[in-house]
């Protein structure tokens, strides 16, 4: 049996759930899968704060009409906690208790037994301590129990026909910013401010680092050269300096997963679940 048989066998099994949807192409891949499998019997419930940038909320909510899976939206309130705000190494254990802590008794009322969400295979090789409060709350994460990984998740996805499928990953905003840096909405939103002019440039695979009043922009390795080539600097820094940044400056090191939990000790990169 293949992973995406595997897949829709645990929705058979589950009759109905609700899932955790970012708009993210791990929680679309679930949803459209769940819709298929079980039609009005799936519900995907979007998470509201301001960490989720105001164009990523309707991405999910123009895929979810497309598939033709139910979709609501419900507010969190991870930003009234200081054990998030504060941005210790585990804030993520916070923001994911929050979301759950919202889900589950929703999932309950509307007579769901399970909630789902999108963590994939290659998820738990990194530090992600979100999981451990997903699974606390009794949260299920289909695509890793069958071992599909983020590769796989694009595959897939593009076999069923989502146009989406190369969609670049977007965790939300507060992963922008070092461990032990006071979150605020302000600062949530001059990074978003930031990300939104360079997606307007073209650039789609990008971070915008939040460090005190510093800008670090990452791009992929290959597309620096031609990003100082292509943008008229002078420009852009006038731009960061508007939203209310500094410094601005360019990571020549480039984009990639998991940058920012270099800083952890190797045994805290691995979580199992």
């Amino acid at each position: 049996m293949n992973k995406l048989e595997q897949l829709r066998g645990i929705f058979r099994e589950m009759e109905r759930a609700l899932i955790a949807y970012s708009g993210g192409i791990d929680s679309t891949l679930v949803a459209k899968v769940a819709w298929d499998v079980l039609g009005d019997k799936a519900l995907a419930v979007t998470a509201v704060s301001p960490s989720l940038l105001p164009e990523d909320l309707e991405d999910a909510r123009v895929q979810a009409a497309e598939i033709g899976i139910r979709h609501e939206e419900v507010e969190t309130q991870e930003m009234a906690n200081p054990n998030y705000t504060s941005n210790p190494v585990n804030r993520c254990y916070f923001c994911k208790s929050e979301l759950h802590d919202t889900l589950k008794p929703l999932a309950l009322e509307r007579g769901y037994p399970y909630v789902v969400d999108g963590v994939n295979a290659d998820d738990l090789q990194d530090y992600r301590p979100g999981i451990q409060a997903a699974k606390e709350r009794g949260a299920r994460s289909p695509l890793a129990e069958v071992g599909i990984t983020k590769a796989e998740v694009r595959q897939i996805a593009q076999q069923l026909g989502l146009p989406w499928w190369d969609k670049p990953a977007q965790p939300c905003l507060s992963s922008r910013f070092p461990y032990g840096e006071e979150i605020t909405v302000a600062k949530l939103q001059r990074v978003g401010r930031g990300e939104r002019y360079l997606r307007q440039l073209g650039w789609s695979n990008l971070r915008v680092r939040s460090a005190g009043d510093t800008a670090r922009i990452e791009l992929p390795p290959d597309q620096i050269k031609e990003f100082i080539a292509a943008t008229d600097l002078p420009a852009l820094v006038a731009a960061f300096k508007d939203f209310g940044f500094l410094y601005v400056t360019l990571d020549l090191e480039g984009y990639f997963s998991g940058k920012l939990n270099q800083v952890l000790a190797p045994e805290m990169r691995m979580v199992k679940i």
